[in-house]
């Protein structure tokens, strides 16, 4: 499995509701503080974002999807003068899959959803998002437009299976936005979504996904993507924003986490199935990540799983 496909999955983003916005008119909403991620496509008309943190206003328009990440409160508007309605007392009511009408008219729709992350590895995606991912409709190639048409027609009409359409609809389209976001070369962050956008260190992350148990040395890595040592251990903190091997180590316990939680997986045979010699080895890596040894890490797991 690719590097952005595992992670992804391990991060198990559950697609919450996708809701739509009709409007006319002049028009402004305020979006309060939200967990997780946000999508947002416009697909008729166009509207203002503004949050803090950006410079200006920033137009969205017809084509248009934008990620929000970090929870920050935000508005969107037809015209930034107008006085702001709470977008809680329009959208908050609806039902996973119907849309909102907002005044007189049809010149705006926008579709919406949102995705929750898994609670112990969510930073591991958003530390490598910018607060905002804007990808232009020229941006895009025809599976988002696709998609969005697609989301479009389940949206607006009641059919048979629709719910479970919708939830597959909108986990495509976030993996869509995140494969543009770095073939645009991820900018304004880094971490390993910037790493995949760079086709050297992009191997060297996919050689560590593939093989996360294997004794990776720096002179191993980066004999087997054509750099000398010195240059890659440069290059991949640059990118990535951590030494090759502190990355590998950070990763491993991201799946040890995971397979922690699985009933009657024993911490020797994780520590053995991440490549580590003995249990002490690995606890103690564990711990300097994670902040807790794995044992008592699967208990508070199993504890809160229960309720």
């Amino acid at each position: 499995m690719d590097p952005l496909s595992q992670i992804v999955s391990t991060l198990k983003p559950k697609h919450l509701r996708a809701v739509g916005l009709e409007a006319g008119g002049a028009w402004s909403l305020a979006f309060g503080h939200y967990e997780g991620i946000k999508f947002n496509a416009v697909t008729r008309g166009h509207c203002w974002l503004s949050m803090e943190g950006l410079a200006a206003p920033l137009r969205i328009s017809a084509g248009d999807c934008f990620l929000l990440t970090q929870g920050t409160p935000f508005r969107l508007a037809t015209h930034l003068e107008a006085p702001s309605t709470d977008a809680a007392s329009i959208l908050g009511p609806l039902r996973g899959g119907a849309i909102a009408r907002l005044n007189e008219g049809d010149d705006f729709l926008l579709f919406g959803s949102r995705f929750i992350l898994d609670g112990e590895h969510a930073r591991f995606l958003l530390n490598s998002l910018p607060p905002l991912v804007h990808i232009k409709a020229s941006d895009h190639d025809e599976t988002l437009a696709w998609a969005l048409q697609r989301l479009q027609r389940e949206l607006g009409e009641e059919r048979a299976g629709g719910t479970l359409a919708v939830d597959h609809l909108a986990h495509l389209m976030l993996i869509e936005v995140l494969r543009r976001y770095v073939a645009n070369g991820a900018p304004d962050t880094m971490g390993w979504l910037r790493a995949l956008s760079d086709g050297r260190i992009s191997r060297a992350l996919r050689l560590m996904h593939e093989q996360p148990e294997r004794r990776w040395t720096l002179t191993d890595l980066a004999s087997k993507i054509g750099m000398s040592r010195t240059s890659f251990a440069v290059h991949f903190k640059a990118c990535v924003g951590l030494p090759p091997l502190e990355y590998l180590t950070r990763w491993r316990m991201v799946l040890a986490s995971d397979h922690l939680v699985s009933p009657g997986t024993s911490i020797a045979a994780v520590a053995s199935a991440l490549g580590y010699e003995s249990e002490s080895a690995f606890g103690a890596a564990f711990k300097r990540v994670m902040g807790c040894s794995p044992r008592k890490y699967a208990r508070s797991r199993a504890v809160n799983a229960q309720g």
